[in-house]
């Protein structure tokens, strides 16, 4: 029976009862009730061709879009019938019909913005997702493609009750997908990410809807985004074994579409939401074992590095590192592929870490450094295991300077600061992680130094710094005192001079070096610290545990300070040092013979050094006096190369002219035009007060009278200075006191306290009487009277003048001052 003939057969009265059901199910154009249909679903309905293959009736598309946008009220009821329609095509496997409904549903989103629109997208959402249900992958891959393209669409309003949980989920499992056919599964993986793509620019930039930066997303979202990025086969594999069409992979496959979901995704993460992307990108790392090897850890890291907002990317290295504490108990391999993927990626942040970030980072550094050392190795560990441990270290090291490379240096020296106070401070140690927690912290400030260019030393060298560093220097393990001395060459060298002065030398000339005069500031320096510097070098050469490279690294770095830092003004202290360590060659009962060889090699290099740098002519006539003297009398052991010597030789023994002798220094100096005397007599007369007076903290302090020289005679004007009687000056009595004998320093001190006791205790009567008790003295009344005889009397005073010209005037005038 037709329609027609149907619906003639009712009653009047049941036809007024289902006149709207019958309505609704009658679908023919010709039925009798088909003008009693409402218009908009008589528009939808003219939108559908009678063959499927015709596809959408633009005509009456575009009445349906005047309709929706006369009536944006009946959007909702236009959605609705659609829904319906499609739902129908689809239980009925029509999918042609579905593919005309999802291109209305399309057209609809793209001219409607009216307010009314979010209850059209609710019935278009409930569209995609009966399509994403479905087993079909290509009504899976059309949903997507209409999803993706309402992503795009900015709605005038936002949506309360919308939600995009089951869209996560579908999107994500199909990014998983492992269709037999490798075309269908590229294309369905690569629907699956671009469907991830809508949804995370559809709630990123709508604070209403559901927050997608919760972990119950985040660990769906990410994982598959990594799993295609790691899986990836070339386009040239799929061709050949599938024959793809060009059509799927002519602009991009499923790794690089994964790669740029995930920089939009992190690119539009802020503060609050990088650990949640973060956190799923370690747990996929670490329950997949991919950090050994770290290739494709290293890969993600970069990506996330150069994706991040700049001002955020302290906060992935911060992730990485508190990862990295977690991961204490982990095998070293792992362990040293984390540092490692922290190096590669560190100084990215570093031009964006800023105040407390800095340290903080640092300190994490040294943390895991300092724990990796006193770690308790189990007693079964085998060789790998250490060696393993050993890269893990290497690899802290190497982070903290890649980090520090990208600092401005004015941060540079506040991590070489904050290093040095890390640095366990002691000079004996028994305890072998005690000594390797301070090899590897100060293994971390050389990696630093090596990254800074010092420019002024009084910046690169701050007291608090300089000071522990020279404490460092005479530390009892060599190996400690030679990184201390390599992290003083990279301070130093600002002309890169260091590799030219790594071996000591006689050969060496001016135009191999590069030189600049030396600073203000720079001559104020070493002024100022000298002594500190010098006694922590004499010291560290007095180790008997010193090797060939000890003494070569100190050759280094006074090369450097005579390079850098010398001028006529401060060269005697030098030199004075320079003669010191040839005294400590001569004289020291502790040191072999071979190190003694290599301090008598040391000096001669050095103090040719000098001459060539400061323009001494006469010194360096002489210096090299002294170097063919040595090669003529047989004494080449004496001179660099610092090796050691197959014929032993006796360091007590030596030729005359070997060695560099004061008189004839002097007068090489003299000729030279250097000053060659201050305040307290001739300067080459050994003075070691820079060495004997370390420890005083406060020179010329009342509590320091004792140690110091009180007879101020030379200070007085027109007066000489008188030795003490039983003072020998004698030629024996000053070698006496350049071998340093401890009896007569005991005996000088001794008396030099009663001195100072005698003079803070005695009344000043006692002194006159003593200080005149002697008959070589004079008594104060002669001098006095010396003194005022000496005076001009004016004329002013002959009014006062007595006939008794033979008394003083100053008697008469002053007579309670010479009463006796």
């Amino acid at each position: 029976m037709s329609n027609v003939s149907f619906c003639c057969c009712y009653k009047q009265a049941d036809v007024m009862k289902c006149v709207d059901t019958i309505v609704d199910k009658c679908t023919d154009p010709g039925c009798c009730l088909s003008r009693m249909r409402p218009r908009y679903k008589r528009l939808v309905d003219n939108i559908f061709p009678s063959v499927p293959q015709d596809g959408l009736v633009k005509n009456n598309m575009e009445k349906l879009t005047f309709y929706a946008l006369s009536s944006p009220e009946k959007l909702d009821r236009i959605g609705e019938y659609l829904f319906q329609k499609a739902s129908r095509d689809i239980s009925r496997k029509r999918n042609e019909f579905v593919m005309i409904a999802m291109e209305a549903m399309d057209q609809l989103l793209v001219a409607c913005h009216a307010q009314t629109l979010n209850l059209f997208v609710e019935s278009y959402l409930r569209i995609v997702q009966k399509l994403l249900e479905s087993s079909e992958p290509s009504l899976q891959i059309l949903a997507t493609q209409s999803f993706v393209r309402f992503s795009n669409i900015e709605e005038d309003t936002p949506s309360y009750h919308r939600r995009y949980d089951f869209f996560v989920s579908k999107f994500s499992s199909m990014c998983h997908n492992n269709n037999p056919n490798l075309v269908t599964m590229e294309m369905i993986r690569m629907a699956g990410i671009k469907g991830i793509q809508g949804v995370i620019r559809k709630t990123v930039s709508d604070d209403l809807v559901e927050n997608i930066w919760e972990p119950v997303h985040m660990d769906k979202i990410v994982p598959s985004l990594l799993f295609n990025m790691h899986t990836m086969k070339s386009k040239t594999d799929i061709v050949v074994e599938s024959g793809i069409s060009e059509e799927v992979n002519d602009k991009t496959d499923s790794f690089s579409l994964a790669e740029s979901c995930l920089r939009e995704l992190i690119g539009r993460a802020s503060f609050g939401h990088v650990k949640s992307v973060i956190r799923p990108v370690l747990k996929h790392l670490d329950a997949h074992h991919m950090w050994v090897p770290n290739v494709f850890a290293t890969q993600c890291f970069r990506i996330l590095m150069f994706s991040i907002q700049s001002q955020y990317s302290y906060a992935v290295v911060e992730t990485l590192m508190t990862h990295l504490d977690e991961n204490s108990n982990a095998s070293p391999k792992i362990r040293t592929s984390i540092a490692d993927v922290l190096s590669k990626i560190i100084a990215i942040a570093a031009n964006e870490s800023v105040g407390p970030t800095v340290l903080e980072i640092i300190n994490s550094l040294l943390t895991n450094l300092r724990t990796s050392v006193t770690r308790r190795p189990p007693s079964n560990i085998g060789l790998s295991e250490s060696d393993g441990e050993n890269e893990y270290r290497e690899a802290l090291i190497h982070a903290l300077g890649e980090f520090a490379a990208h600092l401005p240096d004015y941060q540079k020296i506040e991590i070489m600061m904050f290093i040095m106070s890390k640095v366990p401070q002691f000079k004996s140690s028994n305890n072998p992680n005690d000594l390797h927690v301070q090899r590897m912290c100060l293994k971390s400030l050389l990696m630093v130094s090596t990254k800074y260019s010092s420019v002024q030393m009084n910046a690169t060298f701050p007291q608090s710094f300089l000071d522990l560093l020279l404490k460092t220097l005479t530390a009892s393990e060599d190996e400690i005192r030679f990184i201390v001395l390599r992290i003083l060459h990279t301070l130093l060298d600002r002309h890169n001079n260091a590799s030219k002065l790594s071996k000591a030398t006689v050969n060496i000339t001016k135009s191999e070096i590069n030189l600049e005069k030396c600073s203000r500031s720079d001559t104020i320096f070493i002024r100022k610290h000298a002594q500190d510097i010098y006694v922590s070098i004499y010291e560290s050469l007095e180790m008997t545990n010193n090797s060939v490279d000890n003494v070569e690294a100190v050759y280094t770095t006074l090369a450097l300070i005579c390079i850098e830092l010398l001028s006529e003004e401060t060269v005697l202290d030098f030199i004075r040092l320079i003669l010191s360590i040839q005294e400590l060659a001569i004289t020291n009962a502790v040191l072999s013979t071979q190190q003694k060889f290599h301090l008598h090699g040391l000096v001669i290099s050095i103090m040719l050094l000098v001459a060539i740098v400061t323009d001494l002519h006469p010194l360096k006539d002489y210096v090299e006096k002294v170097i063919e003297q040595r090669k003529l009398l047989n004494a080449t052991h004496l001179l660099p190369e610092l090796s050691v010597h197959n014929e032993v030789k006796s360091a007590s023994l030596l030729p005359a002219g070997v060695l560099i002798e004061e008189p004839e220094l002097t007068e090489a100096l003299k000729a030279s035009g250097i000053d060659i005397t201050t305040e307290t007599g001739p300067v080459l007369a050994h003075r070691r007060s820079w060495v004997e007076n370390t420890n005083m903290s406060m020179k010329g302090s009342f509590t320091d009278l004792s140690n110091l020289d009180l007879d101020s005679v030379n200070s007085t004007p027109a007066m000489q200075r008188r030795f003490s009687p039983n003072e020998d000056l004698s030629f024996e009595a000053m070698k006496r006191s350049l071998l340093d004998n401890p009896v007569v320093r005991v005996e000088q001190n001794t008396r030099q306290t009663q001195l100072c006791d005698m003079f803070r205790n005695t009344s000043f009567q006692d002194l006159v009487a003593i200080s005149t008790a002697s008959k070589d003295e004079e008594s104060l009344h002669s001098k006095i009277t010396d003194v005022f005889n000496k005076v001009d009397i004016s004329n002013k005073l002959s009014a006062v003048e007595t006939t008794n010209q033979s008394v003083p005037i100053y008697e008469t005038l002053f007579p309670e001052l010479f009463a006796f």
